[in-house]
């Protein structure tokens, strides 16, 4: 029971898996969720020696529920990673094709639910000086995105973080991640913004999921940061 624990929410693909396999190569225990990838979710967690937890972040009521089955199986929690995103992919001069609806669903997982489940993962965070992590984006930082209503959901992300932090220190950290193209099955397809960034980028590539969980574990597990959103963008943000 005193090996560390950490639930990652959205984490059978992409971001999410490669942080789930970057702590369990660290000896922590890792608890994987997703909305509806089970089998994905349920093949990782055997792997890596964890356990699975499906359950909807954006869904109203579900945080204190997925942190009860987490505590379930461990007992107790170390950190927090918030990665489960949503997005609609709309042309930010297209604002037409914008309704009331996106927006809500967007901000019922990204800034919401995301919300909902720190808070109700504090008391347990706190017992071990816990922290938590939130993927934000680049698109939070600049005037970019995959669409308007993510791009502030995800700035919205980012103060929030800093908003915690300020609030639940010393016990638990709080801070976040904003990454740039990353190299996943969600941009797969993005050869133009691929070709984008490698053209502006100082490092001239598109990232990795590792070159983000490397930061993750790093937020987790460093006692003295706290309130910081980090970006990861191979330098993009220095040219847009």
């Amino acid at each position: 029971m005193s090996r560390r624990v950490v639930f990652l929410t959205g984490s059978t693909s992409g971001i999410g898996e490669a942080t789930a396999r970057y702590f369990a190569a660290r000896d922590w225990t890792v608890i994987v969720n997703s909305v509806r990838s089970v089998e994905a979710g349920l093949a990782l967690a055997d792997e890596l020696g964890g356990h699975y937890v499906q359950g909807d972040v954006g869904a109203e009521g579900s945080a204190a529920e997925m942190i009860d089955r987490v505590l379930a199986h461990r007992g107790r929690l170390d950190a927090l990673v918030n990665n489960a995103g949503v997005t609609k992919v709309v042309a930010h001069q297209d604002l037409e094709a914008l309704d009331r609806q996106t927006w809500r669903d967007i901000f019922e997982v990204n800034v919401f639910g995301t919300f909902e489940l720190s808070r109700a993962a504090l008391p347990a965070l706190r017992e071990h000086a816990g922290a938590i992590v939130n993927v934000g984006s680049i698109a939070g930082l600049r005037q970019t995105g995959s669409s308007i209503p993510y791009a502030a959901s995800k700035a919205a992300l980012h103060h929030v973080t800093t908003l915690l932090a300020k609030v639940v220190g010393p016990e638990v950290r709080v801070n976040a991640v904003a990454p740039g193209l990353i190299d996943t099955p969600w941009t797969a397809d993005w050869d133009v913004v691929r070709g984008f960034v490698q053209a502006l980028a100082p490092l001239k590539r598109s990232g990795s999921p590792e070159d983000v969980s490397d930061v993750i574990y790093t937020l987790a597990t460093n006692t003295y940061i706290t309130g910081q959103v980090i970006a990861i963008d191979g330098g993009l943000t220095l040219t847009v």
